[in-house]
């Protein structure tokens, strides 16, 4: 559920349909603004999480991913978290990460260093871990205060904690702290590194854009007008501050660029061609965007059809 190209009602739809065509889990990105102007979207992504939870009963949710370090406080996280997890009776994973400068400026408190994000990010989840664990939290840190916070409702289980990796910074952190990994490039180091800090066995989600269309130039051609950003790195990506910025920074990127890179069309042996490497690089589970909110439905039947029963069998 890409809040940055749909509306609130129809992420909610959407992932209703998913659910009935098979898929095994849903993600929901949380966002203050899109990448680029031409996705026109991004509404409040716990709201979109309740309203899912209520719509849907078996399919898993995943915030993908929430940072909870400057826009959200880390005790707020928690208790959207354990009520999510309330609401859809076990299906919520708490997705997690350093953020991004588009997203977290909003606020006016200026964007820190990678490092310090890292330190932020740490703190928080000690915190989310401790208030996931019941009675008072008091918390005086390097990064945040927490005064006598108090989860009044826990779930039965606390959502498992995913954290978003980069590098072998982030890595590490989330070997130490998480119950799954989250990336969004399928390299097989960063699964390394992540199960040798304490990973093994755990999770590990990868993420692949997608651009379903019967008419693989009209694919090509809105993937590159709404997804060109993507190949950027997230070194680029975590620090431009506004949709603006992205398009000038990917002004140069061609057509043919994006379509190296993400699988157009409706080729079934392409897709699942740009898809082998996360499991070749031991990834369990791969998220899949479809790209342009107005492409969900036709994406949805094609995929029940043709391309999941492809994926079980690779």
């Amino acid at each position: 559920m890409m809040t940055e190209q749909a509306g609130p009602r129809q992420l909610v739809g959407d992932v209703v349909r998913a659910e009935q065509v098979g898929f095994d889990f849903s993600v929901t990105s949380d966002h203050y603004a899109p990448w680029l102007d031409s996705q026109g979207h991004a509404p409040y992504a716990w709201s979109v999480l309740g309203a899912a939870a209520q719509a849907t009963s078996s399919i898993p949710l995943t915030t993908y991913v929430t940072c909870p370090t400057v826009r959200y406080h880390p005790a707020v996280v928690a208790q959207k978290a354990a009520t999510l997890q309330q609401l859809s009776e076990g299906r919520f994973r708490l997705g997690l990460g350093s953020g991004e400068n588009l997203n977290e400026h909003v606020i006016g408190q200026g964007w820190p260093s990678a490092d310090v994000r890292h330190e932020m990010l740490e703190e928080a989840i000690e915190i989310i871990r401790a208030l996931f664990g019941g009675g008072y939290v008091t918390h005086h840190g390097t990064h945040y205060d927490v005064d006598s916070a108090k989860l009044w409702d826990l779930p039965d289980q606390p959502p498992p904690i995913g954290v978003a990796v980069s590098g072998p910074q982030s890595c590490r952190l989330a070997g130490r702290l998480a119950d799954i990994l989250i990336a969004t490039e399928p390299k097989p180091e960063l699964v390394g590194d992540f199960e040798r800090n304490g990973g093994g066995g755990k999770p590990r989600i990868g993420q692949i854009p997608v651009c379903y269309d019967p008419d693989r130039d009209a694919a090509i051609a809105r993937a590159h007008d709404q997804f060109r950003w993507f190949g950027s790195g997230w070194k680029v990506n975590s620090e431009l501050p506004g949709p603006a910025s992205f398009a000038g920074a990917t002004q140069f990127v061609r057509p043919a660029d994006v379509a190296a890179s993400i699988p157009c069309g409706d080729d079934v042996e392409e897709f699942t061609e740009l898809i082998r490497p996360f499991a070749d690089a031991g990834f369990t589970d791969v998220a899949l965007v479809q790209i342009g909110g107005d492409h969900q439905r036709p994406f949805l039947d094609w995929a029940e059809k043709r391309l999941l029963p492809a994926l079980r069998e690779l």
